[in-house]
């Protein structure tokens, strides 16, 4: 009898993607290996963008939102350091990808998503969704230990800041004079500071814009 594996094998292109583009890209944190190679991420792509799931670039959900590729998030979160029973937010979660990831390395998560189609397919997932516009972070103003904002922005929101607890961490992809970085940051004395650590290919996540400065 012939054994023939479901066409495309996502179990196999699950460890493919942490063996060929995690480690790699220096994510070998075996919490984050562990998490992003059990969670199905097919799942949470249009149907018909399935079978590329798994590869290194963005994919898009639909309007101008995407999911960033694997290896953004898995380097995010080798620095980001998410400890078991942390509270964490994702702001711009999508369909919930990285909430799921959270989840799966045990955190206490809470997303916050804007489009209500994205968030309609989060909750089918069985994502903790909160539909609220994206730059002011939990409605409700809780505190976290983590947060990550999934996408490019100009800015990071003093609102989306202050709701970062003493010693929690910041994640996401900084946009300065057209060039792409990752960056993460830390709350330490009531103030913020960040470092970026490598250019990226990263979407912009719509609402976090630098203001336009007026000049005559």
């Amino acid at each position: 009898m012939t054994v023939q594996s479901p066409i495309p094998d996502y179990e196999a292109a699950r460890f493919a993607m942490v063996e060929s583009q995690l480690r790699p890209q220096g994510v070998v944190d075996p919490a984050v290996t562990r998490a992003m190679g059990s969670v199905p991420r097919e799942q949470f792509v249009p149907e018909a963008l399935r079978p590329l799931a798994y590869v290194d670039r963005a994919l898009a959900l639909g309007g101008d939102r995407f999911l960033p590729a694997p290896a953004v998030l898995g380097q995010l979160l080798t620095q980001m350091m998410p400890e078991r029973g942390q509270r964490a937010l994702v702001v711009g979660a999508g369909t919930g990808y990285s909430a799921a990831v959270f989840a799966a390395m045990d955190l206490d998560v809470v997303a916050i998503e804007s489009s209500p189609e994205l968030a309609a397919m989060a909750r089918k997932l069985g994502i903790n969704i909160v539909e609220a516009p994206l730059e002011a972070g939990d409605p409700k103003g809780g505190s976290f230990d983590q947060v990550l904002i999934d996408g490019a922005v100009e800015i990071i929101p003093d609102e989306i800041i202050a709701q970062l607890a003493e010693g929690g961490r910041l994640g996401t992809a900084l946009i300065d004079r057209g060039i792409t970085r990752l960056a993460v940051g830390r709350k330490a004395g009531g103030a913020f500071g960040y470092l970026t650590f490598g250019d990226a290919g990263v979407p912009a996540l719509p609402g976090f814009t630098r203001p336009k400065e007026f000049t005559f």
